[in-house]
């Protein structure tokens, strides 16, 4: 029995694949994305340790509540991290017929045959996932969040390969994820994914700079502006997202 490391709960969510979900927030993410949002969820080994069973447990006393496709996400920090927990999880999930989505941004994805062949393992009990690309371009994608992408593109074609449903994320920050060039890389990558149901737009927003000061954290971009309507459905155009 694996334990995880939890950082919260919520009960109800709506965003965060189909219908209402009960979203599982694991502790520790290896980026340090500069417009981070969940500071407080960078460490590793903290917050609640819970085994999948218990986890499990508390999330289908909502069961009632998962209309329209519902069922349990887990999100992070980030989730990959956390693999064996999250293949008991799922594995657990689907024993009872539950939905399961995973929200991940790639970064722990590689074919090291020991890991790649619990993430195989994992792709078989998962329904759906939610995958983040921060930026197409590698220079800046280093320089956004401290890694490079290239294991990231490769997951996201294997999730292809393996006709996994998958939703698209791209945060738009102006002056660092919004600029054309990038955006069209972006679409045409995703154009050559067999995959895709959803390509989603998430709009910056500075409301974690109280958390980085509570932390004693600088916060990494405090003169970014968050995008304006107009810039957004600049955006969503390029990328062909239709509302």
């Amino acid at each position: 029995m694996t334990k995880g490391y939890i950082h919260s709960f919520e009960s109800f969510g709506a965003v965060d694949g189909p219908g209402v979900r009960f979203i599982v927030f694991m502790q520790g993410c290896p980026m340090r994305c500069l417009y981070c949002h969940n500071p407080e969820t960078w460490k590793f080994k903290q917050g609640m340790e819970m085994s999948a069973e218990e986890v499990f447990r508390k999330a289908i006393r909502y069961q009632s509540y998962w209309k329209n496709g519902g069922g349990i996400t887990v999100s992070g920090g980030e989730a990959l991290a956390q693999i064996d927990f999250l293949i008991e999880l799922f594995e657990i999930c689907h024993k009872h017929h539950i939905h399961t989505t995973l929200d991940t941004s790639g970064n722990p994805y590689t074919k090291n045959p020991e890991w790649y062949a619990k993430f195989e393992r994992l792709m078989k009990v998962t329904d759906l996932v939610l995958l983040d690309i921060k930026e197409m371009n590698m220079v800046t994608h280093k320089k956004l969040t401290g890694w490079s992408n290239e294991n990231i593109l490769e997951l996201a074609r294997d999730l292809s390969d393996r006709k996994l449903p998958v939703w698209i994320r791209h945060v738009l920050v102006p002056g660092i994820t919004a600029n054309d060039e990038d955006l069209i890389q972006l679409k045409n990558f995703i154009d050559t994914l067999e995959n895709v149901e959803r390509v989603e737009i998430l709009p910056y927003h500075a409301m974690a700079k109280v958390e980085y000061e509570h932390l004693g954290i600088p916060y990494p971009i405090p003169d970014t502006p968050q995008p304006t309507a107009q810039e957004i459905l600049h955006a969503e155009g390029i990328l062909g997202i239709k509302k």
